[in-house]
């Protein structure tokens, strides 16, 4: 495992050199609604974001950006928040806010992405990107 993590740490500073850039690694996300409240009324409230397990997060991540979409009103946009990242595996419930699921009737199906950045701007390059779904109220 050591030395595989070492070539690929070779690998991306040699593109770096180079000007080389290389294709975004997949990682694992997954999520739990945990204590995010019930809504129905259609008008989502700002509210704690839930608790997120990660895996295989590319060497060189510093922050993990989320943003959640409803897959059946995919115009709206929830929102989400950068974290920092330490080679954490949990993401703890609370760690930002965003607008929370509120479907108007029934349940939705929400999709969280997450992407793996080398710094927390704007500016930083994407390392790797996850997505998970679930549907709320599940």
């Amino acid at each position: 495992m050591f030395e595989k993590t070492a070539m690929l740490k070779c690998l991306v500073a040699a593109a770096a050199i180079t000007g080389f850039t290389l294709p975004a690694a997949a990682f694992e996300l997954s999520f739990r609604w945990g204590a995010t409240p019930a809504c129905d009324s259609g008008r989502p409230a700002v509210v704690d974001s839930p608790e997120f397990t990660l895996s295989n997060v590319p060497p060189g991540t510093r922050v993990i950006a989320f943003e959640m979409l409803d897959l059946n009103a995919p115009g709206f946009r929830h929102g989400g928040g950068t974290v920092p990242y330490a080679g954490e595996d949990l993401v703890p419930a609370g760690a930002f806010r965003y607008l929370g699921p509120c479907p108007p009737m029934g349940s939705h199906r929400y999709m969280w992405t997450a992407k793996a950045r080398d710094r927390g701007t704007t500016f930083g390059r994407t390392l790797g990107e996850a997505s998970a779904t679930r549907s709320f109220p599940d």
